[in-house]
């Protein structure tokens, strides 16, 4: 279960192996390892890699099947736009709404950045 978990969410969150075993400060093959099922991370290892794909631990090792991360990890936009299960009231959210979305932040964001005229 881990090993299937640790794969689905690097993918989801749209990051490779060797940017999640550098994070975690292992060699890519290692961490492929962890993947394959073939070695176990450590307990730091584990945690190191949950904030990396802003999830629990627990998610990671079974103990519960919510994969979204701690509340204290939600605040960058930019990166909540990324996880697969939002939805407004119950709706699912699909990936065209989710691009939307971006180019309206975005388009607020860099509204912000211009000078003002007074």
């Amino acid at each position: 279960m881990f090993a299937k978990r640790l794969k689905q969410l690097r993918k989801d969150r749209k990051l490779t192996m060797q940017e999640v075993a550098d994070f975690v400060g292992v060699a890519k093959s290692t961490y492929a390892g962890y993947e394959s099922g073939y070695r176990q991370p450590t307990l730091e290892s584990i945690h190191t890699i949950s904030r990396k794909l802003r999830t629990s631990a627990d998610y990671l090792l079974g103990l519960t099947d919510y994969p979204e991360p701690p509340e204290e990890l939600n605040h960058n936009a930019k990166e909540y736009l990324n996880y697969k299960q939002l939805h407004w009231d119950g709706i699912p959210l699909e990936k065209d709404d989710l691009d939307l979305i971006r180019v309206l932040l975005e388009r607020v964001i860099r509204d912000r950045s211009l000078p003002k005229d007074h």
